[in-house]
């Protein structure tokens, strides 16, 4: 089985900066060691990236916090994944939520796991957009590698995911 481990924007600015948070600097030591033990798959990355003008879009005007501006130390994946980052099969830089290029990158895997942030938001996109266009396909999210803009979205997304039949591991239900 060919399996591929998506991770979804784990950037500074969403653990330690602009929009960092507490759960998300709290769940980065288990998804090094979740990619330490998962040698046998392969990695994608996802980058939320924006520009100067990101205040002046859509998703600017209504999370008006500027971040993971290209190029800036924010846009960047945190320094632990950078090991990980550098043996990826791609990375993929994505303008809003959900990236349209990962399903054609995922086509020849048969199990697909997402871990990262924000489950509420980037996390749940990508992964319902690739359960979409590959509905056979194991799609699966590790709870237990994800955070989530607050504690209480985290396990609405869960939820949700589980709902749209997406396997959730790695935390109760």
């Amino acid at each position: 089985m060919k399996k591929a481990i998506v991770v979804v924007d784990m950037q500074r600015d969403f653990v330690r900066g602009s929009l960092g948070t507490a759960e998300a600097q709290a769940m980065l030591p288990h998804l090094v060691d979740k990619l330490k033990r998962e040698e046998g798959a392969d990695l994608f990355f996802t980058l939320d990236t924006h520009d100067a003008g990101y205040l002046h879009t859509q998703e600017g005007k209504n999370l008006p916090v500027a971040h993971c501006i290209k190029p800036g130390p924010g846009w960047e994946v945190v320094e632990e994944l950078s090991p990980f980052l550098q043996k990826a099969v791609a990375a993929v830089e994505k303008p809003t939520f959900g990236s349209t290029r990962l399903p054609a990158l995922l086509a020849a895997y048969d199990a697909i796991e997402f871990v990262g942030l924000c489950t509420d938001i980037c996390v749940i996109s990508n992964a319902l957009i690739v359960k979409a266009f590959h509905p056979e396909k194991r799609i699966s999210v590790d709870a237990s590698c994800c955070a989530g803009v607050t504690p209480e979205s985290h396990k609405n997304a869960l939820a949700a995911m589980k709902m749209c039949q997406i396997e959730v591991t790695g935390e109760e239900m």
